[in-house]
């Protein structure tokens, strides 16, 4: 297997809307380039990328997929990412590793959800970008409004390079080589001719379109341009480059992936056109710095993916940032400081492997058996600080809480899940304790059916999907106040404890009663983050509370842990111990701590205790055509709309909801959008619910603990 210098590799990701045709022009790069001997099929399941149990089920890509070919000696490293939106943690990290963006759009369909979300990524991690139309040699496409649709959404730096030349036909108009291009139906080989007559006219408009773009850019492409009226091929070429560096141009491309037509040309344009991963900004690292992207530089390897391969072991996806990485070197984690010895090194075609001695700054390619390392983990010498900047993946727009199946498989689906979100960080999983329940956060139901399927297969437990119980908090509107004595005699030493308690709402300073002298203050803040604050007022002795305030304390922390309205915490309260009474033989720290637990919870019970419920900040953006329908809805789930603003032909509603209302909301959204809609939701604040909806949650409260 060879070994590629720096400046004879390229990094693309193909990314696109679901149905778009990567998978397809991936295989297509591989027949074209001699990789494979016949075009797989998705239907059959017998594509290179689409090789997961998963996927040949669902005829879809469900995880990235790293391919490599080689095209005029120059190794083209592809990230074959999925396009349906619950996997874009999977787009994610491919972008976060490839030098360029290559958008399929289906002809057929156009612009959609997740084209948007790519472009999305790409336009934040600044990568070049080119876009190629797909299916074009289908009926009922239309070319002119697909580009119209690509500019009016992503800018008019998206420039035609190629035109159809007609349906049906296996030849494209190459408006840069100013030639007409037939491509051989097995190979997908080119044979270059002269445009037709009939074509003629608009390809010299386009390509006069073409050139007047490139040099606008460039101050000296410009003069050149004012000299000589026109730019040459190779001056063309260079001026392209620059400017899909700099995201200014955004070539257009045109292709029929399953008819392996446009493929060929398209792989020569990115050898001879794309960035090499030099020329692009250096990687940045956490402590602030960078590291250029050099082969003579220090080894820094950064994994951006890792997966479990049966028989295999776990499979470490990693980037070349700088130096090279060689089997037999030493480096160290920078997350764990654990010490890794690179083993074998595999250039890799989706679940073939090829093994390398050695990999240059800027490739691409995969490590087994490393001890302790997972995704963004960076892998440098022993005493460097060049931990590569980690991926920032999605934040999870569905929860669902997990169930298992069978009892007693609780730890080992947690072991499983773990596992799973060490490889896919776009999973989230918590444990609520308070709740009794583990939440599953991803980006949507298909993302965690994925999730649920990897388990069963994987680790041989099934598991249950059901409403999380969302964590509401009890709290007290007023002051009231309890006196509870506990009195137990059971022969030889009893138990007792009177306590006198004042509780009430904590919302700014205490004022003492005539009757209340504030001693001390204790401010605490329980497991589920609620503040309670204790005070002392105990006058003259009546209670020791060196002694029994420990004890008076927790008793009070079990009964803040169930709240007497609907068995939720009890948070933002305060309690005031002023009164009480002590027996010399009798009295106990079990004896305090439960006159305390009872008498709190009398004295809550009276102070007009309430339901807090969690609200969240929420953004949802959507077409504009849909803005009526979703506000709409969004209104019906208790949201406050608190504005509105444009985004290109995107309108996005910040608004703040009720978290119970944002169950499964996100299948909700895509229905009401399209596909189109996307929202993120994060905690913002906890607030007094409408009585109406705490009827109700108290009534199913006290259902489900009758049932139990």
């Amino acid at each position: 297997m060879n070994v590629y210098e720096t400046d004879r590799i390229r990094n693309i990701a193909l990314v696109g809307h679901q149905g778009a045709g990567k998978t397809m022009l991936a295989e297509a790069m591989l027949r074209a380039s001699g990789r494979i001997l016949r075009m797989g099929s998705i239907a059959e399941g017998t594509t290179v990328s689409d090789y997961h149990p998963s996927e040949k089920e669902r005829q879809m890509s469900v995880f990235s997929s790293l391919l490599h070919v080689e095209w005029n000696g120059v190794k083209i490293n592809i990230l074959d990412t999925p396009g349906y939106p619950d996997f874009v943690g999977e787009v994610v990290a491919s972008l976060h590793v490839a030098d360029a963006a290559v958008f399929v759009i289906n002809a057929a369909e156009g612009v959609q959800v997740g084209t948007e979300l790519a472009w999305r990524t790409a336009e934040e991690l600044g990568k070049p970008a080119m876009f190629v139309i797909n299916h074009l040699d289908k009926s009922g496409t239309d070319f002119r409004a697909t580009v119209e649709q690509i500019r009016e959404r992503f800018g008019r730096g998206a420039s035609i390079v190629q035109l159809p030349y007609g349906e049906g036909s296996r030849t494209v108009v190459d408006v840069l080589l100013m030639k007409q291009i037939a491509f051989e139906a097995e190979t997908g080989a080119m044979v270059e001719a002269e445009i037709d007559a009939a074509h003629k006219e608009e390809a010299e408009t386009i390509h006069n379109e073409l050139v007047e773009s490139i040099a606008e850019n460039d101050e000296g492409l410009m003069d050149l341009f004012f000299d000589k009226g026109t730019l040459s091929e190779d001056e063309m070429r260079k001026g392209l480059h620059v400017e899909m560096i700099h995201r200014q141009m955004f070539p257009i491309f045109i292709t029929s992936a399953t008819q392996n037509i446009g493929v060929s040309r398209l792989m020569s344009f990115i050898v001879n056109v794309f960035p090499k991963p030099h020329e692009l900004p250096p990687f940045r690292l956490e402590n602030g710095g960078t590291i250029p992207c050099d082969p003579k530089g220090e080894p820094v390897a950064f994994i951006f993916r890792t997966m479990a391969e049966q028989h295999v072991g776990d499979y470490s996806f990693f980037k070349v940032c700088s130096g090279e990485i060689a089997q037999g070197l030493d480096l160290v984690n920078d997350h764990t400081s654990a010490a890794e010895r690179i083993g074998q090194i595999f250039s890799i075609n989706g679940h073939d492997r090829e093994n390398v001695t050695k990999m240059y700054a800027g490739d691409i390619g995969a490590l087994v058996k490393l001890r302790d390392s997972h995704t963004n983990d960076t892998l440098f010498r022993k005493g460097s600080s060049a931990a590569v900047l980690p991926i920032d993946f999605p934040e999870p727009r569905y929860s669902t809480a997990v169930v298992a199946a069978r009892e007693g498989e609780e730890d080992k689906i947690a072991q499983g899940l773990h596992q799973l979100a060490n490889e896919d960080p776009s999973l989230i999983l918590a444990h609520d304790q308070n709740l009794g329940q583990m939440v599953l956060g991803g980006q949507g139901e298909m993302h965690l059916e994925i999730a649920r399927y990897r388990l069963k297969n994987r680790f041989g437990v099934d598991v249950e999907y059901v409403k999380p119980r969302v964590a509401y908090r009890e709290t007290v509107q007023q002051q009231a106040r309890a006196k509870y004595r506990h009195k137990k005699q059971t022969g030889g030493a009893g138990q007792f404890a009177d306590i006198s308690l004042l509780v009430e709402p904590l919302n700014g300073d205490f004022v003492p009663p005539a009757d209340i002298t504030v001693r001390g203050v204790n401010d605490t803040t329980t497991a589920w983050g609620s503040k309670i604050q204790y005070i002392d007022a105990i006058v003259g002795g009546v209670i020791d509370m060196r002694r029994f305030f420990g004890a008076i304390q927790k008793g009070i922390s079990e009964a803040l842990q169930n709240g007497p309205v609907a068995g939720y915490p009890v948070g933002d309260v305060r309690v005031v111990i002023y009164d009480g009474g002590m027996h010399a033989v009798d009295s106990n720290e079990n004896a305090f701590k439960t006159a305390a637990r009872m008498g709190f919870r009398q004295a809550f019970r009276d102070a007009s205790p309430i339901l807090l419920e969690p609200i969240h900040n929420l953004e949802v953006t959507v077409p504009e055509a849909y803005t009526g329908d979703v506000m709409g809805d969004l209104n019906n789930r208790r949201a406050r709309i608190q504005g509105i603003e444009s985004e290109g032909v995107f309108q996005r509603i910040v608004a703040q909801a009720p978290e119970s209302e944002l169950y499964r909301y996100s299948t909700v959204l895509r229905s009401l959008t399209q596909g189109r809609g996307l929202h993120k939701a994060t905690f913002s604040h906890y607030e007094t619910m409408p009585r109406h909806v705490q009827d109700k949650v108290v009534a199913e409260a006290a259902a489900a603990e009758s049932e139990d």
